[in-house]
């Protein structure tokens, strides 16, 4: 086999790059623009830009592309330093883009003075309908032959506030019939009059996303600029300005694949949409894609990272299916979770022969770990079970409690229904059951056989919990598969939270806001932020299996 047979196609190339003598090691960036938070699209170009530039005992920037002052806030900007840590990553240095505003305004007059830029009057829609189409030429600017002299003085007293937005902006003299339409003259400067959150009014024009970004890795000494794939088309425009601009450095613009997610929009219009209209809590709402939102509900950095890695590199675009990441996330948690029984559906069941008093029953805190320890669990005459965990008419091979079956209590005894409590509508409030005495441990003298074995908790010394159960938030694999007329809102599934009063072991009180825990039988749990003394509020991250693909009609994991 190869030797690089195992490697995806960025390593090639950057391994290529390092045995040819090109460079030495790579630089890196990861670029977000400021305006919203990060999501688990961003996860992956953040893994990518970081791990190869430790792979290969570089380093990786974090630069904010802060060019646009009417969408940026300081909050996003801390936000995603934030987002960045908690993946595990680390930065070399902390750049914006508008720590280079001069020398890319610099630039620009040094593109006018070579007669490959000029000031154009014309409107937005002006421009694009002097732009022609994919099969025909564009049409020149009436005003592309203005004078070096004219275009200087316009654009510098464009940058004094002197126009009004969208009165002028500055274009680049290329090519109007170039078959990329990206080449012919595009905007890399507009009026801008909002002050921005770094630079507050000192300017008036700010660079297009074109002209900063390729002049922004220049500036750092980028090796290898990353981007995905909607950048493709744009790369011969990073060329044209790197190569008609005296920079310090060439670098490489290479693209990779977006990361798509069944049962998840990724679209940072269509979640911004989300959060406006309430759909959903907020960015870090836990049913979100957002880095935040994940982290809120109970995913770790581990699970994230490792998520992105078996989705794989690719030049084509892909979409994963979130099971993966639930699979990644129970892969993480299997060691790592604190066991803990709690009740989500409770019934109660009381223990006609138990004694008055309570007794304890010791559980592993981690039964593959006996390093993590155990604490004592309360028994109780009255305990709660899951109301799924009884049925008045079984099927065959129902191994919990039915009438006159006998279950074995986790960590505790052996009990048997006796009597089904029913109110005047016929419905189950309450059951009856005895217990072995020989049974306390959960065996007996005789090695009696019992199939079935639940968890409960004491009805009477417990911890009441408010416990959100999420689901994914859209029923359909792809959101935006729609009829006509409709938009993805009508695929949000209207079961993507409910929540319940649930009952849980008594230590559960204590938890801190981003505590894990898997609750035995039940799934993998996190505390929420929105936990107060004597108020706790968990979140459930993921169930122990997949439950949810099958109500959809889709494969189970």
């Amino acid at each position: 086999m190869p030797e690089n047979a195992s490697k995806n196609f960025i390593e090639e190339i950057v391994e290529e790059n390092i045995a040819s003598g090109l460079i030495k090691t790579p630089i890196t960036r990861f670029p977000p623009e400021p305006n919203g938070y990060l999501h688990i699209g961003h996860a992956k170009a953040i893994c990518l830009d970081f791990g190869i530039a430790k792979e290969y005992g570089g380093y990786c920037n974090l630069r904010m592309d802060d060019t646009n002052p009417t969408k940026e806030d300081v909050e996003y900007v801390d936000s995603i330093q934030e987002d960045v840590r908690w993946l595990g990553w680390e930065w070399k240095n902390l750049y914006y883009a508008s720590d280079y505003y001069q020398q890319i305004y610099d630039w620009a007059i040094h593109l006018i003075r070579e007669g490959k830029a000029f000031v154009c009057d014309l409107s937005a829609d002006e421009i694009r309908w002097h732009r022609g189409t994919l099969t025909e030429p564009g049409k020149e600017s009436p005003y592309r032959n203005r004078s070096a002299e004219e275009n200087l003085d316009l654009f510098e007293r464009m940058n004094k506030g002197e126009f009004a937005e969208g009165a002028r902006v500055l274009r680049a003299k290329i090519d109007m019939a170039h078959p990329n339409l990206n080449l012919r003259d595009p905007v890399i400067y507009r009026i801008v009059h909002t002050p921005h959150h770094r630079t507050g009014n000192t300017w008036h024009v700010y660079p297009m996303y074109d002209f900063a970004h390729g002049q922004s890795d220049a500036i750092e000494g980028i090796t290898h600029s990353l981007c995905t794939l909607e950048f493709e088309d744009h790369r011969p425009l990073y060329n044209w300005f790197i190569e008609n601009l005296p920079v310090p450095h060439k670098p490489r613009q290479i693209e990779f694949a977006r990361l798509n997610i069944t049962y998840t929009v990724m679209s940072k219009r269509k979640l911004l949409q989300l959060v406006k209209d309430k759909h959903v809590s907020g960015w870090d709402d836990p049913r979100m894609p957002t880095i935040c939102g994940l982290r809120r509900r109970g995913y770790t950095p581990e699970s994230v990272r490792e998520f992105v890695a078996k989705a794989g590199l690719s030049k084509r675009p892909q979409t994963v299916d979130l099971a993966l990441l639930d699979f990644c996330l129970r892969q993480d948690l299997e060691e790592k979770a604190t066991r803990r029984m709690v009740v989500l559906d409770p019934l109660k069941v009381v223990i006609t022969n138990f004694p008055e008093e309570t007794e304890l029953y010791e559980g592993q805190n981690l039964p593959s770990d006996p390093a993590r320890g155990s604490r004592m669990v309360p028994l109780t005459r009255e305990i709660y079970i899951e109301r799924e965990d009884f049925m008045e008419n079984p099927p065959k091979k129902f191994f919990r409690l039915y009438p006159g079956g006998e279950v074995r209590l986790r960590y505790a005894c052996y009990i048997t229904c006796t009597e089904v409590i029913k109110d005047a509508e016929g419905n189950i409030t309450e059951l009856r059951a005895t217990f072995d005495p020989l049974s306390r441990g959960a065996t007996t003298p005789d090695n009696r056989k019992v199939k079935g074995t639940i968890h409960w908790v004491s009805a009477t010394e417990n911890t009441p919990l408010e416990v959100r159960l999420y689901d994914p938030l859209f029923s359909k694999e792809n959101p935006d598969d729609v009829e006509e007329g409709k938009s993805f809102l009508d695929n949000l599934n209207p079961e993507s939270l409910k929540v319940v009063t649930a009952y849980g072991e008594n230590d559960l009180a204590h938890a801190q806001p981003g505590e894990r825990f898997q609750f035995e039988r039940k799934g993998y749990f996190c505390v929420d932020k929105d936990s107060r003394p004597g108020a706790v509020v968990i979140n459930r991250t993921t169930t122990l299996r997949d439950v949810w693909g099958k109500r959809f009609g889709d494969k189970a994991e």
